[in-house]
């Protein structure tokens, strides 16, 4: 593997810093979007539903909209490596996250739960599709491996601030809400009302807190480039699908499963422990025996 010397490593251009902070927003916010629902499902299902925490009903919900859109997600990222290759990956990155804003957005208007699954999956879709695209996106575009890494390592580690940022902006939120305009959905769309008293609750505002992201894209976009790799081989009809049997070959097949073993349990402690904290602190002895006096 070639690497230019430090000293001789051309730095970035305007081109790629916007590059960079396209991609950081757009990693910050997939966290932000996957991390709203701890903070949001109980009020959402008390409003929607009158759904309290601890009864089965709760459970259900709870788990419906934490689960269904991991899954749909995580399936729909797949088919988010076939629209890359088939579309590009600039077209794919922008449109995903365009997705995953708007639907967030749509998931403030939210009128029953099921209105409210729909729009979360939709965001999950477009969460895991840009996480793809971002990443291929990126790795074509700075040739010098020593960048290419930097470049992913950094624009990535802007995700930890994305879970930090939405916490912020709940809580500022939950001060704030009643000052907020009331949110309000027309008639015509004949998809239910917001009641007066739903129309200020935090939840809402919260997810509709996520078109943030679509704001610096629609103005960045213009500016932004196509892979060269990926429109070079469109152009000289070259593009292909690898094989996934290529992963499990001789040479790639140890460090193929060790880091999906290491993903698995990133995500199993993610999506089992690290976001379902409200779910389990309530049913410990300890904290039950401080509550049982005050009941």
């Amino acid at each position: 593997m070639n690497q230019l010397p430090a000293a001789s490593r051309p730095k970035l251009t305007t081109v790629q810093w916007l590059i960079c902070v396209m991609a950081a927003i757009g990693f910050a916010f997939d966290i932000y979007e996957l991390l709203m629902l701890p903070l949001v499902a109980k009020d959402a299902l008390l409003d929607l539903g009158g759904i309290r925490p601890g009864t089965p009903e709760f459970k259900y919900w709870f788990t419906l909209l934490f689960y269904v859109p991991a899954m749909c997600g995580g399936i729909m990222g797949l088919l988010g490596g076939y629209l890359t290759d088939k579309l590009g990956r600039r077209r794919v990155l922008t449109w995903s996250i365009m997705l995953y804003a708007f639907s967030a957005f749509a998931a403030g208007f939210s009128t029953n739960l099921w209105m409210l699954l729909v729009f979360r999956t939709l965001t999950f879709v477009g969460v895991c599709i840009e996480f793809v695209a971002a990443v291929a996106w990126l790795a074509e575009l700075f040739e010098d491996p020593h960048q290419r890494e930097s470049v992913l390592g950094y624009t990535q580690a802007f995700s930890s601030i994305g879970g930090l940022l939405v916490a912020v902006v709940h809580g500022v939120i939950g001060l704030s809400a009643a000052s907020l305009p009331a949110v309000a959905l027309p008639s015509f769309f004949g998809l239910g009302e917001i009641s007066d008293l739903s129309s200020h609750m935090p939840w809402r505002y919260t997810l509709m807190s996520g078109l943030l992201p679509a704001i610096p894209l629609l103005v960045i976009r213009p500016f932004l480039p196509e892979s060269p790799v990926w429109a070079k081989k469109m152009a000289e009809g070259k593009l292909k699908r690898p094989s996934i049997a290529e992963l499990f070959g001789p040479g790639l097949r140890t460090t193929t499963i060790v880091t999906t073993l290491m993903f698995m349990c990133s995500y199993g402690i993610a999506f089992g422990a690290l976001q379902q904290l409200q779910q389990i602190v309530p049913g410990i002895d300890e904290v039950q025996a401080q509550i049982a006096p005050q009941v």
